[in-house]
């Protein structure tokens, strides 16, 4: 079976609208949908936000608020944010208490299966990207355990195997780097397609390759 890795992050908010058609495309297609959590840009390239042009941040307010309406998805205001940065000065703080907990979790969802770490994506961007409070109480392990997940279990091993996890992650990132920066990126047959609108052209290009069609 051919196989389309998916580089994702949990502070992307295209990442989280792409995940339910992502996730959808296994039943779809007999085709493999690995996922692969990568740091996000800020945490990779701390610089970037400090360098784009002032129109790209109110860009993407309102795109991303359309897109969200236009799948009739929920989205609300970051609640924290998964990186820690001034919004004003767009700096990146240098301790950052959310995001690397949160991707090395995600890599461990994933090693259990790709439909697993698929799953965990799903209930924990949409905590965050919908408002959530999800560093709050008993938010976070419910939308794991609404995954299937214990979150207690998986934080214990992502702070036992910090290292390794850290590695695993740094491999995606390399891999990923040789097609581009950005998430979501979805990877087939060596040829990358970056962004939520490239969902519907990587599904042509599947057909093309002679993918079966799930009926």
């Amino acid at each position: 079976m051919q196989t389309v890795d998916v580089y994702w992050s949990f502070r992307s908010p295209y990442s989280y609208l792409a995940t339910k058609r992502l996730r959808a495309l296994p039943s779809k297609w007999d085709v493999r949908v690995r996922p692969r959590p990568v740091y996000p840009i800020a945490i990779r390239t701390p610089e970037f936000f400090s360098e784009i042009r002032p129109q790209w941040v109110p860009y993407l307010m309102r795109d991303v608020v359309r897109l969200s309406q236009y799948l009739d998805l929920p989205l609300g205001p970051l609640n924290p944010d998964p990186v820690v940065m001034d919004m004003m000065t767009r700096k990146i703080a240098e301790e950052q208490p959310y995001i690397h907990r949160l991707t090395r979790l995600g890599i461990l969802a994933c090693e259990v299966s790709d439909e697993a770490g698929w799953a965990f994506m799903d209930e924990v961007s949409t905590l965050i990207w919908s408002g959530g409070a999800w560093t709050e109480g008993t938010a976070l392990a419910e939308a794991a355990a609404r995954a299937g997940h214990d979150l207690a279990e998986l934080d214990k091993r992502q702070e036992a195997e910090t290292e390794r996890l850290t590695e695993a992650i740094e491999a995606n990132q390399a891999e990923q780097d040789k097609h581009h920066w950005g998430v979501p990126l979805m990877v087939f047959d060596d040829e990358g397609y970056f962004g939520q609108d490239r969902i519907d052209l990587l599904e042509w290009r599947l057909e093309q390759a002679g993918i079966a069609r799930k009926p």
